[in-house]
């Protein structure tokens, strides 16, 4: 029953935007006739005397207001900070991206993508990004509105020009490179030191990591390495 009368409640101060509206929306033609005062009739109404309606003091009205749109902020909040909120997702990738949007913005998990494709001038190129470097020194809303490909830079965590054999690598605020080393490319987490071992033919990726193929017909190839991040207590 408590329930139902908070339900009530949260659609009153929605329907009015004052106090005083929400009286007046109980009180009659024939209560102003017999009154003759509207403020009379206001009171009247608030004391529970008159009006058909639910009895709301003004204080829990104004409380029930101001949670409202509390709540109203913080969704519009979010979706300002999500750049894949409210997007309508067909690529797998895309949609993979989006599933772990939250996580690596909020530190709980940090994404690194693996893909090759083609450039803008056709030459093959593939390379490593920190999803969640890329995500706070780049918007992401225009791909996931499909107006951009993501695609692997020079100052990605590693890059490779198959037609130029340009090659770089560079550390991010997530990881440490580890180029020189028998077992191919290593990458270390800043946070909690593990080793991502990104190559497809090691039995895992490491401690609290995981791999992921995503089919998706927008590019030649892209694997996803998850981690977790546990933090020390």
């Amino acid at each position: 029953m408590e329930e139902e009368v908070h339900s009530g409640s949260d659609n009153i101060v929605t329907d009015f935007a004052t106090y005083e509206q929400f009286l007046d929306s109980q009180i009659t033609s024939m209560d102003l006739f017999y009154l003759e005062d509207e403020e009379l009739a206001r009171q009247l109404v608030e004391l529970g005397y008159r009006g058909s309606g639910e009895v709301l003091k003004r204080e829990e009205f104004e409380a029930r207001k101001a949670a409202a749109e509390a709540s109203r902020l913080s969704k519009r909040s979010q979706q300002k900070t999500l750049a894949s909120s409210g997007k309508e997702l067909k690529d797998p990738f895309l949609q993979a991206l989006a599933q772990r949007e939250e996580a690596n913005r909020s530190g709980k998990m940090t994404t690194i993508i693996f893909i090759r494709d083609k450039n803008a001038r056709g030459q093959e190129i593939s390379g490593y990004i920190d999803y969640a470097h890329r995500m706070k020194t780049e918007d992401f809303e225009p791909y996931f509105a499909g107006r951009k490909r993501l695609l692997p830079r020079p100052s990605d965590l590693s890059f490779y020009n198959w037609e130029t054999q340009t090659s770089t690598s560079n550390p991010t605020p997530n990881y440490q490179v580890i180029a020189e080393n028998a077992s191919g490319l290593l990458f270390k987490n800043k946070r909690d030191r593990k080793i991502i071992n990104v190559d497809p033919k090691a039995p895992s990726p490491g401690d609290n990591s995981t791999r992921t193929v995503i089919e998706s017909n927008k590019y030649t190839q892209v694997v996803i390495y998850d981690h977790i991040t546990r933090r020390k207590t």
